[in-house]
């Protein structure tokens, strides 16, 4: 038996309160709802993934993240952890999609494989610590006075980049981005996101161009995801640079996009991608067709959002980082990870691996099933 065979899979879930309900054109989040992979290998070495399931954006939710597992779980048992495209493959073969839930196995596998190799996971990666990282903050869909008052918070605590959520029409997005430069000024960098809000691209242009005035510096998502092909004409009509997010899932959605000119930047998450093997290659096309990326993530904790920071150091062509649900947490059940520093500086662990784990009391009482 080889020192990296996976001979433990633990399977958790992980439910936590937020400060408030987070509130997007798709609907609102109430609570984390998370699940949480723990791989062992036959020498000992450990492994932390996690998932944060989106059902209006990946189609699973933490029930069906919970049972795939499962099935995943025992197809890897037994299996070579430091083989991580081979694990990528058989999860491939066991099942179609379900693209959150593999890639908290693919974030625990780059665990051990980087603890394995003694460098920290952004170096097994590929990565250097050339740049530093900051996070922009969110702002919530809600009343424009509301998001006025957040966006006011947010740049007064040092945030250098406030994200707007949008997407419900063109009157009331326009007077929240109103409200909101009249709070933060006509300076202070700003992005916003529709969530395919304005789900046809006449409505979506109508819209950018009302907003043209306000100094945006890109917008994801505009339209209905299905809608694809309609996106190469909103960008350029739009006076905002466009970011795809829910239509780019994988590196096979990057590369469609690249060969339609659909728009100029990505927004990469581990969730939409089934993880850090396959984000990598939307990276690579992304860098190579002269791409600005993103990476963010959907309601991870710390320890997502640290596998996310170390995708963010392996390449000049991700600009953005969108880091941020963690402080929307009441709780935080994270030992190591990121840390959140001032102005919305992001320091990433250097230690081998990931450098994270859920505190043990987290998981003690969690839904939990084992595969041994």
């Amino acid at each position: 038996m080889l020192p990296t065979t996976i001979q433990s899979i633990e399977i958790f879930k992980l439910f936590l309160p937020l400060k408030e309900p987070f509130v997007i054109s798709l609907g609102p989040i109430n609570e984390v709802q998370n699940v949480v992979i723990r791989l062992q290998t036959a020498d000992g070495c450990t492994g932390y993934g996690e998932c944060s399931p989106y059902m209006t954006i990946n189609g699973e939710s933490v029930d069906t993240c919970f049972a795939v597992a499962q099935y995943l779980a025992h197809g890897l048992y037994g299996h070579d952890a430091s083989d991580i495209a081979g694990c990528v493959a058989i999860m491939n073969r066991i099942i179609y999609a379900n693209s959150s839930i593999k890639s908290a196995f693919d974030m625990a596998l780059h665990d051990i494989a980087a603890q394995q190799a003694c460098v920290p996971l952004y170096a097994f990666l590929g990565g250097k610590i050339t740049k530093k990282l900051t996070t922009d903050m969110t702002v919530s869909l809600g009343p424009a006075e509301k998001m006025q008052a957040d966006a006011i918070r947010f740049q007064k605590q040092g945030f250098p980049s406030i994200k707007v959520k949008l997407g419900e029409n063109l009157e009331a997005d326009v007077a929240r981005i109103r409200a909101i430069r009249e709070g933060i000024g006509p300076d202070h960098p700003l992005s916003i996101d529709a969530n395919q809000g304005w789900h046809t691209a006449e409505a979506a242009i109508a819209v950018l161009q009302a907003l043209a005035p306000y100094r945006i510096a890109h917008c994801e998502e505009p339209i209905a995801r299905h809608l694809f092909m309609d996106l190469a004409t909103v960008s350029a009509a739009s006076p905002i640079p466009i970011m795809a997010d829910e239509s780019c899932g994988d590196e096979h959605d990057a590369a469609r996009l690249i060969q339609l000119r659909a728009c100029p930047q990505f927004n990469i998450k581990l969730g939409k991608s089934s993880g850090l093997h396959r984000a990598r290659k939307i990276v690579d096309l992304g860098a190579a067709a002269g791409m600005t990326l993103q990476v963010g993530g959907f309601m991870e904790s710390r320890l997502g959002m640290t596998a996310a920071a170390h995708l963010a150091l392996t390449s000049d062509a991700i600009r953005h980082c969108d880091f941020d649900t963690p402080l929307m947490y009441a709780e935080d059940p994270v030992v190591g990870g990121i840390r959140y520093l001032a102005q919305g500086v992001i320091e990433v662990p250097d230690v081998p691996g990931l450098g994270a784990v859920i505190d043990e009391q987290y998981l003690r009482n969690a839904e939990k099933r084992v595969v041994e």
